[in-house]
């Protein structure tokens, strides 16, 4: 947990806080501005279109977070009826969320690569940061509501199976929790990122 980094190693505490910070505001602020491209002036007209983080973090998720090692960012709202293609580009404005997360952590690591770093500190700093962002986009891929990946499955699949697909949704969050609560989670979660992790920064 998060807390306990504080307490074991402040400096540690005090990167992966402003990691996590900084990956959430920009993965809810990237769902703002594809809706806001694709047609619907709501996130603008509510403030999201901005990287401030008071803007997009939820209360209690981030104490959530903070101690229990599991939280979430305030939702980014917008008018499905306000969009040209309502279905499809629902799916595209989830999908702009963990798509900024693997942008970031990409850019980051391709970055410190280039550069010749010396600093060990630095160099912590960036795996922190590439690890939490892979996380995050790989948690919110997860095709389960109220995840990023259920309305992207939603958006890319045929007309004539999507009702069956949208049934589905009043069974997410109870899935959601028995992963949590399982380990399942991380099993599924941590090879991807992993993987990813030594392809980035061998």
């Amino acid at each position: 947990m998060l807390f306990d980094t504080f307490l074991s190693n402040p400096v540690a505490g005090v990167v992966v806080l402003a990691s996590i910070i900084g990956a959430i505001s920009v993965h809810e602020a990237s769902h703002a501005f594809a809706a806001v491209k694709l047609g619907d002036s709501t996130p603008k007209l509510q403030g999201r279109l901005t990287l401030n983080p008071l803007r997009h973090l939820d209360p209690l998720g981030t104490l959530l977070l903070i101690f229990a090692g599991i939280g979430w960012g305030k939702p980014v709202q917008f008018n499905p009826y306000n969009l040209k293609h309502p279905r499809r580009d629902s799916g595209l404005i989830a999908f702009a969320g963990p798509a900024s997360n693997i942008v970031m952590a990409v850019v980051v690591a391709v970055v410190a690569r280039i550069l010749p770093i010396q600093s060990i500190l630095i160099l912590t700093v960036v795996q922190y940061f590439v690890a939490i962002n892979l996380v995050l986009a790989v948690f919110n891929l997860l095709p389960i509501e109220p995840l990023d990946g259920f309305k992207i499955v939603s958006g890319v699949l045929p007309s004539y199976l999507v009702h069956k697909w949208e049934e589905t949704r009043r069974y997410g969050i109870f899935i959601l929790i028995i992963l949590l609560i399982t380990g399942a989670f991380s099993r599924i979660v941590r090879p991807v990122v992993d993987t990813a992790l030594r392809l980035l920064l061998p």
